[in-house]
C-alpha cells in the first residue's frame, strides 16, 4: 500500500477553502462521508487478505519442508466425485491394479490362457 495518498483520517480532517460560487458544502461532506466509509472497508478487506496471504503461504512453506524431509503431507478427507459414473470407477481401479501389481497379473493372465 506505497502508493496511497490519504488515510480516512486524512480525507475526514480535509478542509476546502469556500469561494462565493463554490460547490455545497454539506453536498461535499456527505460524499466524503460515503468516500470514507468506502476507504474504510477497502483498507479493512486489503488487511484481511494481507493476514489470509501471509498464513497461506507459511503453510505452503511448512508442506514444502514437510514434502523436502521426506514426510507425508496430511490429505483432507476426500470422497469420490459424486458424478462419476461405474465405468470410470472401474478403469481408475483397473489402472491402479495394474500399477501396483504389473506384471504379476500379466502373467496370471498369460498362465490362464495356456490352460
Amino acid at each position: 500500500m506505497e502508493n496511497i495518498n490519504f488515510t480516512p483520517k486524512d480525507i475526514l480532517q480535509k478542509e476546502f477553502r469556500q469561494k462565493m460560487r463554490g460547490y455545497d458544502p454539506t453536498d461535499v461532506d456527505s460524499f466524503l462521508d460515503n468516500v470514507i466509509k468506502d476507504y474504510e472497508s477497502y483498507s479493512k478487506a486489503n488487511q484481511r487478505l494481507s493476514e489470509e496471504n501471509a498464513r497461506l503461504l507459511a503453510k505452503v512453506d511448512e508442506l514444502t519442508k514437510q514434502l523436502s524431509v521426506g514426510g507425508s503431507i496430511p490429505q483432507p478427507n476426500t470422497q469420490p466425485a459424486s458424478n462419476a459414473s461405474n465405468m470410470d470407477i472401474l478403469k481408475r481401479l483397473s489402472n491402479l491394479e495394474r500399477h501396483v501389481f504389473g506384471s504379476q497379473l500379466d502373467n496370471n493372465a498369460n498362465d490362464s490362457h495356456r490352460l
